[in-house]
């Protein structure tokens, strides 16, 4: 006996006997891994993830050379069900998107940057730590290397502007970072003269700029004071906004010889953040 046609448009529906097999921890994807996720890579960054956040790291790739390393993160993962593989060189060169991963990448759950609020900050002022400011910091690079920087000295927060070049975390700033981003709370402020103004009392905002304000030899100066500083810092090209650069209450550059005409905004926070920061104990 014929079996009834199908109508036109709709397909069969499945057998119910059929059924797909279960996914092993190790049948992930020999591809690039999915967008929606950030690749993480270098045992520094990795390490960080896992012992600040553990929960957001998905997968797991490592080579064999790392493999008694990351013995501990892959029993973590275990426990939380999650998969994680030893591959090696060309297939962790796929995952990663990049030959420079040091041996092992993660890929986690980006986190979202919290909106700045400049009342609250007026409360972080009484630990005395000054407030790095980023405003149009376009390079994921520069982003990166200042929050390592943060990182390094204890600087517990940094703000980045709402600019449309504004460099955000990404999977470059997080290579560069070597774990920074894990140490350091980022904020992202919305119209940040309003902001910077409702600092004022809280904070000394000063902003930098090339061959602009009074010259500091010794930045550790601007940390003799009983008010903290919020130090803001403009685009690689063209510096500070204006209106950024009018609502600050000063202007401050770094002298140099003037054999090169600028320091790399990486370089310059660097300078900043090690003269001001607290020291912070281990």
């Amino acid at each position: 006996m014929p079996k009834p046609a199908t109508p036109r448009g709709r397909a069969p529906a499945p057998s119910r006997a059929r059924r797909a097999p279960p996914p092993q921890r190790d049948s992930m994807p020999r591809e690039e891994a999915p967008k929606k996720l950030f690749r993480v890579a270098g045992l520094s960054a990795v390490s960080a993830l896992f012992a600040h956040d553990a929960g957001r790291v998905e997968r797991l790739f490592f080579d064999e050379r790392l493999a008694p390393a990351v013995g501990g993160f892959c029993k973590a993962l275990a426990a939380a069900r999650k998969p994680y593989r030893m591959v090696d060189a060309e297939e962790l060169a796929k995952v990663a998107g990049t030959v420079l991963h040091g041996g092992v990448v993660a890929l986690i759950a980006p986190r979202s940057v919290p909106a700045f609020d400049a009342e609250e900050a007026r409360r972080w002022a009484a630990d005395g730590q000054p407030l790095l400011i980023l405003d149009g910091v376009g390079n994921p690079h520069n982003l990166g290397a200042i929050l390592r920087t943060a990182a390094f000295f204890g600087l517990p927060r940094v703000v980045v502007s709402d600019h449309p070049g504004q460099a955000l975390p990404s999977e470059a700033a997080y290579r560069v970072a070597e774990g920074g981003f894990e140490w350091v709370d980022l904020y992202r402020a919305a119209n940040l003269p309003a902001a910077l103004k409702r600092l004022r009392g809280a904070y000394r905002t000063v902003g930098t700029a090339l061959g602009q304000g009074r010259a500091v030899t010794d930045v550790a100066t601007l940390a003799r004071s009983n008010t903290p500083v919020a130090v803001v810092m403009g685009n690689e090209e063209d510096g500070m906004p204006p209106a950024t650069q009018a609502a600050c209450e000063e202007i401050l550059t770094i002298p140099g010889t003037g054999h090169v005409q600028s320091l790399n905004v990486a370089a310059t926070a660097a300078i900043l953040i090690h003269a001001l920061a607290k020291p912070v104990k281990a």
